[in-house]
């Protein structure tokens, strides 16, 4: 019969090698799949009177985590997404049919001379 126990020919315990030790790709790995939530607040002050505050908070998830959470700005957001030359587009040619409407708005206000109701020119 073969013992597949390792022996211990002396009492210290078992060395860890480097398997044990986090890589940055697991740090990493780990950050994204949690989240981690960075905040901090800095004020510059001259006395007791406050010239500028700002407030961070800096929140560092993947997407899938994000999503979770309920956040998803990216999904909307026209510079962003795929359509932003499409929309681009659509906006400007809203823009040109708003001014032609808006041109012949103003031509259908201005005054109009029937040309039978005007008087005969004097000779």
């Amino acid at each position: 019969m073969v013992n597949s126990t390792p022996s211990r020919t002396s009492s210290s315990p078992p060395r860890l090698t480097s398997t044990g030790s986090s890589t940055l790709a697991d740090v990493l790995e780990r950050v994204l799949d949690k989240g981690i939530v960075i905040a901090g607040d800095i004020s510059v002050s001259v006395g007791s009177t406050e010239l500028l505050s700002i407030r961070i908070r800096l929140l560092i998830a993947s997407v899938d985590k994000a999503k979770e959470m309920g956040i998803n700005w990216w999904e909307s957001d026209p510079f962003l997404s795929s359509q932003t030359r499409q929309l681009q587009d659509t906006n400007q040619k809203l823009l040109e049919r708003v001014e032609a409407l808006e041109t012949e708005l103003r031509s259908l206000k201005a005054p109009q001379r029937d040309p039978q109701l005007q008087p005969a020119p004097e000779d």
